[in-house]
């Protein structure tokens, strides 16, 4: 698990003069192997700005697209660079190095002559500037809050240590920055601001998609919330790009990514179905007579009796806890969506994913074990980002199952002393 130490920040008072080396120290005092610390600004020296695009020139007679770049960088004269992507216009908000700039691998920044043109700097791809390892094209900055002239390494947050932990099977909940973070506020005894907490209200505005648990050997509950007017070409705000990037994962569109941001925040695995894709109800059963699937990731899939699906009232959509569907997937002209959040029983996913040799994020949350009580407040929580960003109307929640309540359990005190060879006070157990 990738924690950045900005996010780590948000739920953890942590004293401005403890490390991030000694926040390595308190994970490793706490069971967990430290994988390693990255930030790409360490690789950056130099001068790097926002920029934005005035002008594109098409440079025609070569064997690639080349374009002639005119960029305002908060500078006395606009500056203009040679550039061979094509995934950004006049307009757009991009990162610019300048010359002086030396960016990860030694890569150093000067003006030069090339294409009969002179190049007075460099527009940057997440890859180059040691990001992700997505170089499809230049990154452009959606958020229109980032000033042009700006620091980038300030602005976009590239200046941020990024702690890796291997999370045991046992441990499950540290699969999520609040889990990550719980760990380390109970070490430096400080306040944790627990994200679950939140009170988060939502008014229905009308009849949502239904759900049914037909198989309860399979999952224990499981909320769905639908939401209507979504702008599934909305741009994902920056701070949760930078975010799924830090944590390994990339920019997909505003639904998938509003999911996979509140699966890193809390714990909770989430999906998105196009509601136009549902026939009826959603349901959870076993696969039984269907008898194929094809996931996300493109492949037909021949499913098993027993393999445990989410359906519609005629057709499998996703199997559970593992992997969605192609057909019902948030597309750019879905108008309405239904996320839902379910607590599927661990041994159930981890049979789903050895079936199709598919581990998948959620599958690998839901093997080692999710709070059940997170599904309510997951699904909320992305309903309210989608309405924040996407533009979205909630429509109303429909429910299926309960949690079942946790027993008690009775200790005595003096034997936690006998067995472990030390004497503690019961004030001292207490506040443990």
């Amino acid at each position: 698990m990738k924690i950045p130490f900005s996010w780590l920040r948000e739920f953890v008072d942590i004293p401005k003069e403890i490390t991030v080396e000694e926040i390595c120290s308190l994970f490793i005092q706490r069971g967990f192997e430290v994988e390693g610390v990255e930030n790409p600004a360490e690789a950056i020296t130099g001068p790097l700005v926002i920029g934005r695009v005035v002008a594109i020139e098409e440079l025609s007679g070569h064997k690639k697209p080349i374009r002639y770049v005119e960029l305002d960088c908060a500078e006395k004269e606009h500056r203009f660079v040679i550039c061979g992507a094509t995934n950004f216009k006049v307009g757009d908000k991009v990162v610019v190095a300048l010359p002086g700039a030396v960016l990860p691998g030694n890569f150093a920044i000067s003006a030069r002559e090339t294409y009969g043109k002179t190049s007075n700097g460099m527009i940057c791809s997440a890859r180059e500037l040691g990001l992700s390892e997505d170089h499809s094209g230049i990154m452009v900055v959606p958020d229109s809050e980032i000033a042009i002239g700006a620091d980038a390494l300030q602005a976009l947050t590239i200046d941020d240590p990024v702690i890796d932990i291997s999370v045991n099977p046992d441990r499950g909940y540290a699969m999520s920055l609040r889990g990550a973070a719980r760990e380390i506020a109970d070490a430096l005894h400080v306040t944790f601001k627990d994200p679950a907490e939140r009170e988060i209200s939502l008014r229905e505005n009308g009849s949502p998609v239904p759900v049914a648990i037909d198989d309860p050997t399979g999952a224990e509950v499981i909320h769905l919330r639908t939401l209507s007017n979504i702008n599934a070409i909305a741009a994902t705000p920056w701070f949760m790009q930078r975010r799924l990037q830090q944590c390994g994962m990339r920019s997909i569109s505003i639904a998938v990514d509003i999911t996979n941001y509140v699966m890193l925040e809390i714990g909770q695995p989430l999906h998105a179905f196009d509601t136009a894709k549902i026939d009826g109800s959603i349901r959870v059963r076993r696969a039984k007579d269907f008898a194929t699937l094809e996931t996300l990731d493109g492949q037909k899939r021949k499913l098993s009796p027993e393999n445990l699906v989410i359906s519609d009232d005629s057709k499998p959509l996703a199997i559970a806890g593992t992997m969605g569907g192609a057909d019902s997937e948030v597309r750019d002209d879905t108008q309405s969506v239904a996320i839902e959040a379910a607590h599927f029983y661990a041994s159930v996913v981890a049979k789903n994913s050895r079936s199709h040799i598919l581990s998948s994020e959620a599958s690998r949350r839901f093997e080692r074990g999710v709070d059940p009580l997170l599904t309510s407040f997951a699904s909320a929580r992305a309903a309210e980002l989608l309405i924040a960003y996407a533009g979205a109307q909630f429509v109303g929640t429909a429910t299926a199952g309960s949690v079942k309540k946790s027993s008690a359990i009775e200790l005595n005190p003096q034997e936690i002393s006998q067995l472990v060879g030390h004497e503690y006070g019961d004030s001292d157990i207490k506040k443990r």
